[in-house]
């Protein structure tokens, strides 16, 4: 709806970028490098964990495309498959036949392996959501890594997944998998500088007309609102330019932007959509008058100290004082 009037040549903030419109935080590039390194230099099991909305699957997915594998990668990302459809889905990926019968397959993947080994290609195997996989399916992986062992370099595995993966992975039965795991990465939030040059690497990927189309102030908010989460971020966007659109406003502000935090939050929201209340004129503006307050105050008694009016001026306010607390205790008296 707003494309047209905001000079867009499509949607700037897609949940799911396309190739050209992908940002790489700094957090992103070194999981990226860390991945990479890992398929180079065959370190076998990796670990990528990161909170929900942080960008996993899309550093998932460029890691996919830099390798330029046409064959013998196996990305899954729907976790919710039992043992029996698991080695249906990886036996498809890399070639092979799976008719149900685990013994022969796993006799048919050992001899891959060392074909692989042999020809110097590797088995890649992605498992995106990896905290929701059921355990019998992560022991089958476990088991898999297993073989690879035996032919060194010939395959490597990803767990991608959210924090509770590292929790799965601490039950007693899955210490054997655990402990194959030779590195890890954990993807942090954006900073405040990468979140204001995604926002504007965005803009200008989508062919932004205008430069400063969200001010300062309104980059601050959603800064604050999505702490550092890409997802939250294309959100709050996507809203405030569709609100912008609706009242005709051309550049984006800080109350745009609270507006659209108010109407985003959900049952479930406490971590995100999250802004202090904007401070009133007076409580903005009071402690400056305090300072300024104290401030002549002191310049007032250096006036008297140094003109020896000090003694005087504080035997009138004592003399005053006194009168006025005399005055007081007179009324209370009559009364």
């Amino acid at each position: 709806m707003y494309l047209q009037y905001y000079g867009f040549s499509r949607k700037p903030f897609e949940l799911v970028p396309k190739v050209d419109a992908l940002f790489l935080g700094e957090t992103h590039k070194e999981g990226l490098a860390v991945l990479k390194y890992g398929v180079i230099s065959d370190k076998g099991f990796l670990l990528l964990t990161g909170a929900v909305g942080t960008g996993k699957t899309t550093l998932v997915n460029c890691l996919a495309a830099s390798l330029e594998m046409s064959e013998n990668l196996c990305l899954i990302s729907n976790p919710n498959l039992n043992v029996v459809e698991f080695y249906h889905y990886f036996a498809a990926k890399i070639g092979l036949q799976f008719d149900g019968n685990k013994a022969l397959f796993l006799l048919d993947f050992a001899e891959y392996l060392e074909k692989c080994k042999a020809t110097e290609k590797k088995i890649l195997l992605i498992i995106d959501e990896a905290h929701a996989l059921p355990v019998e399916v992560l022991e089958e992986i476990r088991l898999l890594a297993n073989l690879s062992a035996e032919n060194p370099g010939s395959m490597s595995i990803f767990l991608v997944g959210q924090p509770e993966l590292l929790e799965r992975l601490a039950e007693k039965r899955l210490l054997p998998l655990r402990q194959r795991i030779s590195m890890r990465f954990h993807l942090e939030p954006l900073s405040y500088e990468d979140t204001q040059q995604y926002i504007l690497f965005r803009l200008n990927a989508a062919g932004a007309q205008q430069g400063a189309l969200f001010t300062r102030k309104a980059i601050d908010a959603i800064d604050k609102a999505a702490e550092g989460n890409p997802r939250v971020i294309n959100i709050l966007c996507d809203h405030a330019l569709l609100t912008g659109y609706s009242r005709n406003v051309l550049r984006i502000d800080h109350n745009i932007v609270r507006e659209c935090v108010e109407q985003q939050k959900l049952p479930g929201d406490e971590e995100f959509y999250i802004l202090p209340k904007e401070k009133k004129f007076w409580q903005r503006g009071f402690f400056w008058l305090l300072l300024i307050f104290i401030c002549l105050e002191g310049v007032g008694i250096w006036v008297l100290f140094r003109f020896g009016l000090f003694d005087d001026v504080w035997h009138y306010v004592q003399n005053v004082w006194q009168g006025f607390w005399q005055f007081l205790q007179n009324m209370l008296n009559r009364g």
